[in-house]
């Protein structure tokens, strides 16, 4: 690549890390995964970059769920543990305890329902883009995230419970 594209793919890495490091952690579940899935997306998006057109965000986003499924059909048996090897101030073990509720109950969520929550309410996408994104219709993206918003209110509220 040239050295333009080079500093465009710098600034791209720059503005795109933080969010798509964000989604790969509630996508996976796991932070040492969501970083490999990253580094492993910005390696794919890096070899096209030339061909991409200026549209990087939406094949950064594509590629990064596809690897996510990849991964997760290859290690489906394992399990990611809950333990904390340690412990901070009191608020901060609140705000981890209150990240670790949202990640295991996102953890019990159907495949399809997580990512359609996921992308929808944390990437902020359309359901339109969503459906794109993972090759579904708009019909069952509504339906997945309904159902899993339901499971998650459920579970995170369980005064909630039996309430719909």
């Amino acid at each position: 690549m040239s050295g333009r594209d080079d500093a465009a793919f710098t600034a791209f890495v720059a503005a795109s890390s933080s969010s798509l490091l964000h989604t790969a952690w509630l996508l996976c579940g796991d932070p040492h995964r969501a970083e490999d899935l990253v580094q492993e997306t910005y390696v794919r998006v890096y070899r096209k970059w030339r061909s991409m057109n200026g549209q990087p965000w939406s094949y950064a986003r594509k590629t990064l769920v596809n690897l996510n499924t990849d991964r997760w059909r290859a290690t489906r048996l394992e399990v990611v543990s809950d333990d904390v090897p340690e412990t901070g101030s009191t608020i901060a073990q609140e705000q981890v305890d209150a990240r670790r509720a949202l990640i295991s109950a996102l953890n019990t969520l159907p495949r399809r329902e997580r990512d359609v929550v996921v992308l929808r309410h944390y990437a902020d996408l359309s359901e339109i883009q969503v459906a794109d994104l993972l090759g579904i219709g708009v019909g069952t993206v509504k339906s997945a995230g309904s159902r899993g918003l339901a499971r998650l209110r459920t579970q995170l509220d369980p005064a909630l419970e039996g309430q719909s």
